[in-house]
C-alpha cells in the first residue's frame, strides 16, 4: 500500500505525479517517490516522510521526462526509510515499480533471485516484483526479438512474473528501453486508468485525476493494461485482448480540496447535512410509506423471503453495521449477525439458503470485505454492496447494492461516510418492515422522522464551539472511556474509535451497563467518561451508570437531549443535541463526538487528515 500515480504525454511527468501524490494523502502513508523516463534513464526520486518531502527533493535533483510513476507506501514489510520507499528499480535499473498490496511468498522468490545474482537494496516484499520482471523481461525478450507488436516482450515479462506472485498486487511498471509505454496489472488492489487527450493518467483511485480527466477506465482482476500517449489497450490473463468501458468521472477538482476549511476532517464533518439528504434523494417513496432501492436486483417477492442477514466490515463500517442490526431487528423484526469480515473469511458459520449479506464498506477495496463477500458467493447467498466508491471492486462484484453518494471522503478518519451508512441502514430497516409488519402509517411516521434528520444534523453542528471548549479542558488525559446503551452503544464506540485514530489517545467503547464489570476500575479523576444519554427507552439506566461514575469522582462528559436538567446537573460537561427518535440518535449523536475527537486531535499536535500508521484504503490483510 498505499498510493499510486502515472503519468504518460507532452507535459513534465515530475509535476503532476507530486500532485497526485498529495491528492493521495489521505489514504495514509510514510514515504514517496517518483520515477520519470528521460534520456534514456530512469531518474528515481524517494524520500520517507511526507510529499512536501518529496517536493522539496524533486526541486534539488529535477526529474526530467514526460513519462513516471509515483508512490506514498504504507510500510508492511521494512520500517519507513528512504531504502524502502518506492519506486524500485529492477535488474540495474532496466525497470522500474510502484506495487500496492502483499506479495506472500516474497522469501522465496528473492532467495531465488539472490541466487541468480540479483542484489536487494530494500527489506520490502515489492522489489522482488522489480528483480523479476527484470529477469523474466531479459528470458523472454531475445525470444521474441521478430515479434510485430513491439510491447509483446514487456507483456509476457510481466505476466511471467506475475504467475509467480501469491498475493495481491496494483502495479505498474516503466522500462528503461521501452520509455513510451507503462504497463499496469492489479490482483485484489485497485487501479485506475484517466484516459486524455494525447496523455494517458494511472492512479490507485480517482481523487489524482479529478480535473485532469473526466474519463476513466477500471481495471478488474487479473487485467494488466498497455498504457501509451494514444492508447489503452487491456489484456485478460486468461481471455487475452478486452474491449475496455470508459466511465465518466463524477468527481471534479472541488471536491478533492479543502474549500477554506482548515482539515478535510472538519470539512466532511461538516458536509454531513448534504451528504444525510444525498443518501435519501429519491429513496423515500411517501405513497407506499417505504423506502426503495434501484440496485437492489431482487423482486419483492425474493427479498421478503430474506429470514437472515449478515452485516459483515471492518472498522468504522462494522459500527455503521451494528447501528443496522438494532434498526433492522427493531423495525422488521428479522434477525441480524455482524461479523469482521476479517473473521467470516476464515469462518464457516452456518446459515439458511435465505440468508442474505450485505457488505459494508466507504472505499469499496477493503480486501477483508471483499474476500468475506467472496467466500458468501461461493456459498450460493446472494450479496449486497453499501458503498460509497462507484465502479469500485466491492460494488462491482456485489450481486446488487446502494451507494451512500457522500462524494470523496478525504480524511482518513470517517465521518460523512459513517452516517450515510447508518441513514442507508435505516432505509433498509423502513423497507424490509414494510414488507412484513410496519403499518402504513407507521411507515408515514419513519419518513417523516428521516426527512427531519439533516436539519437535526445541522443543529447538532452548532455544538462545535463548546466541543472545542470541551476538548481544551480534557486534551491532556491519557484515557478516556465512551459509554451507551442500545442504539448508542455503536455509538460509543464509533467516538472511542475517532479519538483513538485521531490523537492518540486510549479510548474504550462499553455498553454502559458493562462498564461496572471491568472497566470501572479505570475510573479516576482524571479519566474522562463520555456518555451518550439522550433520551431513549433507557434513559433512566444510563442515567444511574452517570450515577456510579460521579460516585467514584470520575469526569463525566454527557451528550444529552436539549432542556435535560438531570444530566445536566449530574456532568461535569454537556453538549446539548436536538431531540430524535431513539432509532435516528446514532446519526446525530455521532456529530459532537467527531468534533470533540477533532479539536482534541488538533490540540494535541496532530496530523488530523493523516494519522500516523493508518491508511485510508486497507488493501492487505
Amino acid at each position: 500500500m498505499c498510493g499510486i500515480v502515472g503519468y504518460i504525454g507532452s507535459k513534465p511527468a515530475a509535476p503532476i505525479l507530486v500532485s497526485g501524490l498529495r491528492r493521495l494523502e489521505y489514504r495514509g502513508y510514510d514515504s514517496a517517490g517518483i520515477v520519470t523516463a528521460h534520456r534514456g534513464n530512469l531518474h528515481v526520486t524517494k524520500t520517507a516522510g511526507r510529499v512536501d518531502d518529496l517536493a522539496a527533493l524533486v526541486k534539488t535533483q529535477p526529474n526530467g521526462g514526460a513519462r513516471g510513476l509515483g508512490h506514498t507506501r504504507w510500510a508492511t514489510h521494512g520500517p519507513a526509510t528512504d531504502a524502502n520507499a518506492h519506486p524500485h528499480l529492477g535488474g540495474d535499473g532496466v525497470v522500474a515499480i510502484v506495487h500496492n498490496g502483499v506479495i506472500e511468498n516474497f522469501r522465496p522468490l528473492k532467495q531465488r533471485l539472490i541466487a541468480k545474482g540479483f542484489s536487494f537494496q530494500s527489506a520490502t516484499d515489492s522489489e522482488v516484483a522489480a528483480h523479476l520482471i527484470a529477469y523474466e523481461l531479459a528470458t523472454i525478450a531475445t525470444e521474441l526479438d521478430d515479434a510485430a507488436d513491439p510491447y509483446t516482450p514487456l507483456i509476457a515479462a510481466v505476466q511471467a512474473a506475475l504467475a509467480q506472485l501469491r498475493g495481491a498486487y496494483g502495479l505498474a511498471v516503466m522500462f528503461r528501453d521501452w520509455p513510451d509505454v507503462i504497463v499496469a496489472a492489479r490482483l485484489g488492489s485497485p487501479l485506475v486508468i484517466g484516459v486524455g487527450d494525447g496523455e494517458n493518467f494511472l492512479a490507485s483511485d480517482s481523487a489524482p485525476l479529478a480535473g485532469r480527466t473526466n474519463r476513466i477506465v477500471y481495471l478488474a482482476d487479473h487485467e494488466l493494461a498497455v498504457i501509451t500517449p494514444d492508447s489503452i489497450r487491456v489484456v485478460h490473463r486468461d481471455t487475452g485482448h478486452v474491449e475496455h468501458d470508459v466511465k465518466e468521472l463524477s468527481i471534479d477538482a472541488s471536491d478533492v480540496e479543502l474549500g477554506g476549511f482548515p482539515h478535510f476532517m472538519l470539512k466532511e464533518i461538516f458536509e454531513q447535512p448534504e451528504t444525510i439528504r444525498n443518501a435519501m434523494r429519491g429513496r423515500l417513496d411517501r405513497d407506499a410509506a417505504t423506502a426503495k432501492f434501484g440496485g437492489l436486483n431482487l423482486t419483492p417477492q425474493q427479498l421478503r423471503a430474506v429470514d437472515r442477514f449478515v452485516l459483515t466490515a471492518c472498522g468504522t463500517s462494522w459500527h455503521a453495521a451494528l447501528v443496522g442490526e438494532y434498526m433492522i431487528e427493531a423495525l422488521a423484526r428479522i434477525p441480524v449477525e455482524v461479523e469482521y469480515a476479517s473473521e467470516l473469511r476464515y469462518r464457516n458459520p452456518p446459515l439458511s439458503p435465505t440468508t442474505l449479506l450485505f457488505a459494508l464498506t466507504q472505499s469499496g477495496e477493503t480486501i477483508d470485505t471483499l474476500a468475506a463477500l467472496r467466500e458468501m458467493k461461493r456459498k450460493g447467498h446472494p450479496t449486497m454492496a453499501i458503498c460509497n466508491v462507484v465502479g469500485s471492486t466491492i460494488a462491482r462484484e456485489a450481486d446488487g447494492g446502494i451507494y451512500l453518494h457522500a462524494g470523496p471522503e478525504i480524511g482518513v478518519a470517517s465521518t460523512k461516510a459513517y452516517t450515510s451508512q447508518c441513514v442507508v441502514m435505516a432505509l433498509l430497516a423502513l423497507y424490509f418492515g414494510r414488507l412484513h409488519h410496519i403499518s402504513y402509517e407507521a411507515g408515514l411516521r419513519i419518513i417523516n422522522d428521516l426527512e427531519q434528520l439533516p436539519d437535526q444534523v445541522e443543529k447538532a453542528l452548532e455544538t462545535n464551539a463548546e466541543c472545542r471548549r470541551i476538548a481544551a479542558r480534557y486534551a491532556g488525559a491519557s484515557t478516556f472511556l465512551y459509554l451507551g446503551r442500545l442504539y448508542n452503544f455503536p455509538t460509543a464506540l464509533e467516538g472511542a474509535l475517532k479519538l483513538k485514530e485521531i490523537s492518540y489517545i486510549h479510548a474504550e467503547g462499553y455498553p454502559a451497563a458493562e462498564m461496572k464489570h471491568g472497566p470501572i476500575a479505570l475510573v479516576d479523576e482524571q479519566t474522562p467518561s463520555v456518555f451518550v444519554v439522550p433520551r431513549c427507552g433507557v434513559y433512566d439506566k444510563v442515567v444511574a451508570n452517570v450515577e456510579e461514575i460521579k460516585a467514584r469522582s470520575g469526569p463525566v462528559i454527557a451528550v444529552i437531549e436539549q432542556g435535560d436538567h438531570q444530566v445536566a446537573e449530574l456532568a461535569d460537561e454537556v453538549i446539548q443535541i436536538p431531540a430524535t427518535p431513539d432509532f435516528l440518535q446514532p446519526i446525530v449523536a455521532a456529530v459532537p463526538l467527531q468534533l470533540l475527537a477533532y479539536h482534541i486531535a488538533v490540540l494535541r499536535g496532530c496530523d488530523v487528515d493523516k494519522p500516523r500508521n493508518l491508511a485510508k484504503s486497507v488493501t492487505v490483510e
